[in-house]
């Protein structure tokens, strides 16, 4: 009875493997999709790393910032970066030092290690109810003005493409490096 049940079970195993090669092999007879072209693949690729590696063209500061922030983020954020309760926009500033305490606060200024982070958040997720309406301008201002706020950099300091990614942020080192050798380390 065990020996019938297992080749059953094989047999079975058998198709579903045989099916799944036909499916593979006919997939592209279903013409479904499109091949993108090079501008839809440009308007997805915004990913910026630690290093600055993709950010764009541009320039901001606190001051621009400032505006940027009252207009499109403190709905959501607040005026003093705080949050808002029941919008689900979480603090930004405030709580440095207290990472791995009772009262740990992950903010911007207490827990983010790089500042191209946050330039590349906004870019893909801000506004809530907008993301990807704010010009590259308008989002180096309210990075700039975010981190002014937490007292990292200058009110007048611009942040750009040379330097944002230059920004010390206070957790810089408080992750751990991946030593796996496959993945490319930022530290």
């Amino acid at each position: 009875m065990l020996k019938t049940h297992k080749s059953k079970l094989l047999a079975t195993a058998a198709v579903i493997a045989g099916l799944a090669g036909v499916t593979v092999a006919n997939a592209d007879t279903y013409n479904f999709g499109s091949t993108p072209t090079a501008e839809e693949i440009a308007a997805v690729d915004i990913d910026v790393m630690p290093d600055g590696r993709g950010l764009p063209a541009g320039s901001g500061t606190a001051t621009v910032g400032e505006t940027v922030y009252k207009e499109t983020c403190t709905a959501c954020h607040g005026p003093d970066l705080q949050g808002v309760k029941g919008t689900g926009g979480a603090a930004l500033t405030g709580g440095r030092g207290s990472i791995g305490t009772e009262k740990t606060k992950k903010t911007v200024e207490s827990y983010w290690p790089y500042a191209s982070t946050v330039f590349d958040y906004v870019k893909r997720a801000m506004p809530f109810n907008a993301p990807g309406s704010l010009t590259d301008d308008q989002i180096y201002a309210v990075t700039a003005y975010i981190l002014h706020k937490g007292n990292i950099i200058g009110k007048d300091d611009v942040l750009d493409a040379s330097t944002l990614a230059k920004v010390e942020m206070p957790n810089k080192d408080g992750f751990i490096s991946d030593s796996r050798p496959d993945v490319f380390n930022y530290k």
